[in-house]
């Protein structure tokens, strides 16, 4: 069920003059600050992870350095013709890819070189990214004296009041049009969530790439030369820690707060939720990779998984599996406690 690389031989490593690592640096600057300024942005951390398997960790940090700056350079131009507001929006974006994906994703860099879990490197990366999120909030209302968040929150307030107003004027019944003003408000009221959301998205889209690039088998075989070496990023094997319960419990128990505190909870618990939908997402991936059904049968099984979506079965039934997946490894049909089995994988 989990793919493995096997070499009889060691692997050496490429010699690369400095010319080819000079060349090399330059492609991955143009190509990373590209990725600042377009909706590409979901591959930064591959991008800095891939040249720090490849080049080194000195490299990818320079990286990290040279391609911000030239990704400043390129909203300059339009930043510079546009209203404060807008070039304060432009340069806080860029601040936020910078803080809350690009430097925690490479931060998990040594994680990664020793193959921990996906599980692990993923929350660890989340926990930066708090906290990256946090510092461009200040930094904004420190220099430029704009909040993002709290911009961010007036254009889904303006966004759920035209959605709603263009349903009502369809001629959509009033109870459907009453349910989406509410679903609306719980958007705006849980949008830190939601933008944590995109970011796990963006870190798990990174390792699952990082994971099928050739720098990175070729890594795993030098690492392990004579050894069977398994992937840990592959999408199958995303296993959260089991301390993510007690984020759960405490997102758990919002109802019963009020203001602020309920506030954070209502987050964490949908943060927490997805997290563990990912998960469920993660061990169905298994099943039908462990069935042997080919590429057909495995995209008739995902097919047959969005209908159920669409009906809203399956999106609790996967948040359930991935959270009694810490009691339970379904993956290997055993208890993680269970004297026989390891959860290494």
């Amino acid at each position: 069920m989990t793919e493995t690389l096997q070499q009889d031989g060691p692997v050496a490593m490429p010699v690369r003059t400095f010319g080819k690592q000079a060349r090399s640096m330059a492609g991955y600057t143009l190509v990373t600050a590209l990725m600042f300024v377009s909706p590409l942005f979901v591959f930064i951390p591959a991008s800095l992870l891939h040249c720090g398997i490849r080049i080194g960790r000195r490299a990818a940090w320079l990286l990290l350095v040279l391609s911000t700056a030239l990704a400043a350079l390129m909203i300059y131009p339009a930043a510079a013709s546009a209203t404060t507001a807008e070039a304060s929006a432009s340069y806080g974006f860029l601040l936020g890819l910078f803080l809350a994906i690009a430097v925690p994703g490479l931060a998990v860099l040594p994680m990664v070189e020793r193959g921990e879990k996906f599980g692990r490197v993923l929350l660890y990366a989340l926990v930066m990214s708090i906290v990256g999120l946090a510092i461009t909030e200040l930094t904004m209302r420190t220099f430029a004296h704009v909040s993002l968040y709290a911009v961010q929150v007036a254009d889904a307030h303006r966004t759920a009041a035209q959605l709603v107003a263009g349903y009502a004027k369809a001629g959509f019944p009033a109870d459907a049009v009453a349910f989406l003003r509410k679903w609306m408000d719980i958007g705006a009221y849980c949008l830190p969530a939601f933008l944590l959301i995109d970011v796990t998205i963006v870190f798990v889209f990174s390792l699952v790439m990082l994971g099928r690039l050739r720098a990175w088998r070729d890594f795993l075989l030098r690492r392990s030369p004579e050894a069977v070496v398994a992937n840990p990023y592959r999408f199958r094997n995303l296993s959260l820690p089991e301390w993510l319960l007690f984020a759960f419990v405490i997102g758990g128990i919002s109802p019963l707060l009020n203001g602020v505190p309920q506030q954070i909870g209502a987050n964490i618990l949908a943060m927490v939720s997805f997290l563990y939908l990912l998960q469920g997402l993660a061990i169905f991936r298994s099943f039908v990779a462990s069935t042997g059904v080919g590429m057909m049968g495995s995209l008739f099984a995902w097919m047959l998984l969005i209908l159920l979506t669409l009906g809203g079965i399956s999106p609790l039934l996967l948040c359930i599996a991935g959270l009694f997946d810490t009691f339970f490894d379904f993956r290997h049909f055993n208890r993680k406690d269970h004297s026989d089995e390891s959860h290494s994988h």
